[in-house]
């Protein structure tokens, strides 16, 4: 293992050299939004003003014409406006850093969840191995992209809530908030939960996430006082209406008329229904959210309106591992084997279909197929 690790480290340094030497060994991609709209919000710009970042984005390295919008919430900047803190000239930095603690983040959320959902200690190496060769993880590390910072989030909640540190549970909150549309049966799921129990925790789950909120907002705030307002026109003026995501809604679209936008959001309203209808059958039950997590990130990402990009599927793992951690437990050699061949069957398609530059809207299927693996098999206690 000490080799091992020796050769990875001078593996990894080799690759930092020529990343620095050579700007096209491994483009910014998505990364530059993040950079860009943080550095911008620093210097009290507008970080929506596409061609502010257009000017920033390519002097960072990012080839392109057109600007690379961030459009998560303002409280997106907290974590963004450190990257910014580099002059364009030295974006590699931050983009390393990115790429190192994305990575670490990943791995780390990964071997909690098997701790969390029973996975035994001497097979902890199965969930860095699943964290690893899942596809999104890859995708997610190579765009630059934001996910696994909502996965620890969701990590963090379900560890906090078990633990039973509710204000930290709350301000979890906050993280998954970055895009709050991929995961929004958790909103609806989290507000009856919170009404149905007793004031002092309901108080602690509400304050912890309105605070954390708060002070995630004020520091963009502090350096931007329009911010809020310059996000509010984006989104009202400026929508990426044109964007093909790989949602069932801008399939119906592409089925029945782009200029349909109402059909977006017919996969939503289902996913309202299959929860309210989930959360019929669990009444009287006490809402284990361990339990119940994966299940409401698989349906809320499968029937998205908008969104749910190939790198965001990395906040699926949750359900990957609870699937592995029982098995594991179980140890039934036709349903390990089975599981096996799902996991390779649907992270080979994935890779070949990008191998062959398939484009993002074309992904539509892994969400669905994911949910209908996890359904196949998941643990007995889960499916009780």
């Amino acid at each position: 293992m000490a080799a091992v690790l020796l050769a990875a480290i001078a593996f990894i340094g080799w690759k930092v050299r020529h990343l620095l030497a050579d700007p096209t060994f491994f483009p910014p991609d998505d990364f530059v939004e993040y950079y860009a709209a943080g550095r911008l919000n620093a210097l009290g710009q507008n970080p929506y003003d596409g061609n502010l970042l257009l000017d920033l984005e390519q002097r960072a390295g990012r080839d392109t014409d057109e600007p690379v919008m961030m459009w998560n919430p303002p409280w997106t900047l907290t974590l963004a406006m450190p990257l910014g803190l580099f002059d364009p000239s030295e974006a590699r930095i931050p983009q390393l850093l990115w790429l190192a603690v994305s990575l670490v983040l990943v791995v780390a959320c990964a071997d909690r969840l098997w701790i969390e959902y029973g996975g035994p200690a001497s097979r902890r190496w199965v969930a860095w191995l699943l964290a690893l060769s899942f596809l999104p993880t890859l995708f997610v590390l190579k765009a630059g992209q934001i996910g696994p910072f909502i996965l620890f989030g969701i990590t963090g909640f379900l560890v906090a809530q078990r633990g039973r540190w509710l204000w930290l549970a709350g301000a979890c909150g906050v993280l998954m908030a970055i895009k709050p549309h991929l995961v929004y049966l958790f909103w609806i799921a989290l507000t009856a939960w919170v009404v149905r129990r007793p004031f002092p925790e309901r108080w602690k789950v509400v304050v912890g996430g309105v605070l954390a909120g708060l002070i995630a907002t004020a520091i963009p705030l502090a350096c931007n006082p329009d911010v809020l307002g310059q996000y509010w026109d984006a989104m009202t003026h400026r929508t990426p209406e044109q964007w093909k995501s790989p949602t069932l809604g801008s399939l119906l679209r592409e089925l029945f008329g782009q200029e349909q936008f109402s059909l977006q959001f017919v996969p939503t309203v289902i996913g309202v229904v299959w929860l309210v209808a989930h959360g019929w059958v669990q009444r009287g039950r006490s809402w284990d959210w361990l339990e119940q997590m994966p299940m409401v990130l698989l349906v809320s990402f499968a029937t998205a309106s908008y969104g749910a990009w190939p790198f965001d599927l990395v906040i699926l793992l949750p359900a990957v591992v609870q699937v592995a951690a029982g098995l594991a437990r179980q140890g039934e050699a036709r349903r390990i084997v089975l599981a096996i061949v799902l996991f390779v069957a649907i992270n080979g398609a994935a890779l070949a279909m990008n191998l062959a530059h398939v484009s993002s809207d074309r992904f539509v299927w892994m969400a669905p197929t994911l949910l209908a693996a996890y359904v196949l098999l998941r643990p007995r206690s889960a499916a009780s």
